[in-house]
């Protein structure tokens, strides 16, 4: 199971951003989520999900920008699950506590924490691995978001252009310098690692 512990920056400044996001999560992630996300103390929330894609796709939505510490904590979670995530327990909780500790510290403000060891690639390994997609999400301009944002799967890179209005050409180009096609060629990798670290755990 995966466990966010996800924590905001500088809330004394920016005043709360917590409680106007969570209803968002909840209704854009329900499907994926196994406790949806719940504020557990302060400028401070959890969210659980079984999904290691939903997992991966939180933490890439979440560090998108500086406002928010992600801990990612793969390991169990004690079953039955309660109605609420602040009323639930286990491994996988513990590891996502020391990640968001570790996140406050980390260039990307992401740490990841796996409870068990012994998958082939172990929590480290993968976090250094997520670490290298978030340093190219993190170098992407205003212009190379653009394109990433509309060039989702289906749609072409003519019809982006359209949209933009500038040349197939530049879009490519803008592609290229944005990393998009490395990144969603490293997604499914990632994703994979994830779900071999949550095997472990539940092994």
């Amino acid at each position: 199971m995966f466990v966010l512990t996800v924590d905001q920056v500088d809330s004394r400044g920016l005043g709360d951003r917590v409680a106007p996001l969570l209803p968002s999560l909840a209704e854009r992630w329900a499907e994926a989520l196994a406790l949806g996300p719940d504020r557990t103390a302060g400028d401070e929330f959890q969210v659980v999900t079984g999904s290691a894609a939903a997992a991966l796709g939180l933490v890439l939505e979440l560090t998108r920008g500086d406002a928010w510490s992600v801990g990612l904590g793969v390991g169990g979670v004690d079953e039955p699950l309660p109605a609420t995530t602040r009323e639930a327990a286990g491994d996988a909780f513990v590891a996502a506590r020391d990640a968001v500790d570790r996140a406050k510290r980390s260039p990307h403000r992401f740490a990841l924490t796996a409870a068990a060891a012994g998958a082939p690639l172990g929590g480290p390994d993968v976090e250094a691995l997520a670490d290298l997609l978030l340093e190219v999400r993190s170098r992407r301009s205003p212009e190379g978001w653009a394109v990433a944002d509309r060039l989702t799967p289906g749609t072409t890179q003519a019809a982006v252009a359209r949209e933009l209005g500038i040349t197939a050409q530049a879009v490519s180009l803008r592609a290229r310098a944005a990393g998009i096609r490395l990144e969603a060629r490293a997604t499914p990798a990632l994703v994979r690692a994830l779900e071999a670290l949550d095997g472990v755990a539940l092994g």
